[in-house]
């Protein structure tokens, strides 16, 4: 162009070129070594000693504590508590220097947090801060035997020319924090945002990057939070941790079968309980059901905790194999105390439920289930039952209905178990004796 558009000037335009420095401040952080691939026969053994905490459930999840070099990444809805969380196991995990990051609150916001949770760790350093050069290198110096950063979406980089928060933001500092844990094996904790559909924001890239993913989730309307693992390089990917929310921090329940059931007085119907297993712990928890006439032309189907689509294949089956005609009834179904549950062993309790509320007939406050359900209306043998049931006698059970097809796995004398192999064999065997009287 010869003439300036704006003042209408000839040869005016002056040639600038702009070179962009490479990034060298974390050369001396990270640094590549030359390697040559080598036979995986002569890989050298190495057992990595776990940094445990003061927190079982904290442990439980990780699959037994913090692996040193480890990448973490928690993520659940504002205000649940993630920060209480690891504020918490940076104040009780005593003897190791931690290094928290934050780049939402302020020192006195962090300060009055700690305060609040209570702990002896004189060794826990705070740094607002969003830069993760600048990070690093203040990591270069301190050397904590823990990194946490609250939260990656708040940390940026130079390598990245976009705004704060963005994929490649994201991307590029979660790569450098993975280099920096991997190479000077320090296990880092990274605190994620979510998405209002509840994924966790960013790039899916970041949940590959990282070793372990954690849930962090609950119901605001309880008290009770749930770690749930999602993705585990050195553990179960199926582990289930339980708090309780308090005012000065989450208290980790040791036994989470006792809040997961109502206590009454009397006898109700709808209400069966389940045996269900999340990870390596047995667990027993409350299935409510409600069946009442449809006032509409389409009956309704809704189910908290529980997935929608299984509640309609049991229905399904119930219609078919048992004669229950649920197609002009209103079915509501709900797993207390504010948890979600995938286990198909809950099928039996489902049934057990429908078919108590269906009747108006109450089930024994000493009998519980587990078992699968199939579309031919047989029930399925289940893994883990020896748990299943040791867990139900740990609390009083005394008779738990399971598939046959489980008969030859060894029971205790405490509690009396049933075997059934098809779905009507449940409604004869609970409920016969009440409608013939």
């Amino acid at each position: 162009m010869g003439k300036c558009n704006t003042c209408g000037e000839w040869n005016s335009f002056v040639e600038e070129i702009i070179t962009k420095e490479p990034s060298n401040s974390i050369t001396h952080i990270i640094s590549i070594d030359k390697a040559k691939p080598i036979l995986l026969e002569d890989v050298e053994n190495i057992h990595l000693k776990r940094i445990e905490t003061n927190d079982s459930e904290f442990n439980r999840v990780l699959g037994g504590g913090i692996v040193p070099g480890s990448m973490v990444l928690i993520g659940g809805d504002p205000g649940i508590g993630k920060s209480t969380l690891l504020i918490q196991i940076a104040m009780q995990t005593l003897g190791k220097k931690i290094l928290y990051i934050s780049g939402e609150e302020s020192e006195q916001q962090i300060k009055m947090r700690a305060q609040r949770i209570g702990g002896e760790n004189n060794l826990v350093y705070v740094f607002t801060e969003t830069n993760v050069e600048t990070i690093l290198q203040q990591a270069d110096q301190i050397k904590p035997d823990i990194l946490i950063i609250d939260s990656i979406q708040t940390v940026q980089t130079a390598r990245a020319e976009s705004v704060m928060g963005s994929v490649s933001q994201i991307r590029e500092t979660a790569n450098i924090l993975q280099q920096y844990a991997k190479k000077k094996n320090v296990p880092t904790f990274l605190i994620g945002h979510i998405t209002k559909e509840g994924y966790i924001a960013g790039p899916k890239i970041l949940e590959h990057i990282v070793d372990t993913v954690l849930q962090f989730e609950g119901d605001r309307n309880y008290n009770y939070r749930i770690l749930r693992t999602l993705k585990n390089r050195f553990g179960s990917g199926a582990e289930l941790g339980i708090y309780e929310m308090r005012g000065e921090g989450l208290r980790p329940v040791s036994n989470p079968s006792e809040i997961l059931i109502t206590s009454r007085d009397e006898p109700v119907s709808g209400v069966a309980i389940a045996a269900t297993m999340e990870g390596q712990r047995a667990l027993l928890i409350e299935v409510q059901a409600l069946v009442s006439a449809s006032v509409f032309g389409t009956p309704q189907r809704s189910s908290n905790g529980f997935d929608g689509k299984r509640l309609s294949m049991i229905l399904a089956v119930l219609d078919k194999r048992c004669g229950f005609t649920f197609s002009t009834k209103d079915v509501f179904l709900n797993i207390a105390g504010g948890i979600k549950v995938e286990d198909p062993a809950v099928d039996l309790a489902v049934v057990a439920a429908l078919l108590s509320s269906f009747q108006d007939l109450p089930i024994g406050d000493d009998v519980c289930f587990s078992g699968e359900v199939g579309l031919s209306g047989e029930i399925r043998a289940v893994n883990k039952i020896d748990q299943r049931i040791l867990e139900a006698e740990k609390l009083g059970y005394k008779r738990i209905f399971i598939s046959k097809y489980n008969q030859k796995t060894t029971y205790t004398n405490n509690i009396k178990v049933e075997l059934v192999k098809k779905v009507e064999e449940i409604f004869s065997k609970l409920f016969m004796e009440n409608v013939l009287n």
